[in-house]
């Protein structure tokens, strides 16, 4: 009995390490183009799949009067698999990935004005994002529709 308790012990310290770091791969559900049309804008969103350690993106908010970008990327680092969003092509900013778990992903970055924290998340064949400045904050919240693309 108590070599069973031992043996259960030693399993459930070694479920982190079975289960490893998430990897880039596990983000592979937000993979696709994206699209929503609401209030006057468009908004889309393109993620490439994971490939050579990272995920590239591309977000578009276009309106009758203006258009605005976002270059994206997702890439494992030594500190870990880091979000970088570089709004109207200014310099990236990291946000490090603080949970995964399937069809959900957080980045945060304590440092950063606004957002402090990014997260992801599908809803059957939606995709969605929120920016805010830490739980239970206001912040802007997107959801599209997967883009049906023709040859």
């Amino acid at each position: 009995m108590i070599r069973n308790r031992v043996l259960l012990f030693v399993a459930l310290l070694a479920l982190p390490i079975m289960a490893g770091e998430p990897s880039i791969d596990d983000l592979a559900w937000m993979a696709g183009a994206w699209r929503s049309d609401a209030g006057g804008m468009t908004s889309e969103e393109v993620w490439t799949t994971p490939a050579g350690g990272m995920l590239l993106g591309l977000h578009r908010d276009v309106t009758k009067k203006r258009a605005a970008f976002e270059f994206l990327r997702i890439a494992e680092t030594d500190d870990g698999i880091v979000y970088y969003g570089s709004p109207g092509g200014r310099p990236p900013t990291p946000f490090r990935l603080t949970e995964s778990k399937p069809m959900h992903a957080i980045f945060e970055n304590p440092e950063h004005d606004f957002p402090k924290r990014i997260l992801y998340w599908r809803d059957a064949d939606r995709l969605c994002a929120r920016v805010d400045a830490g739980a239970e904050t206001e912040g802007e919240e997107w959801c599209w529709e997967r883009l049906k693309i023709v040859d």
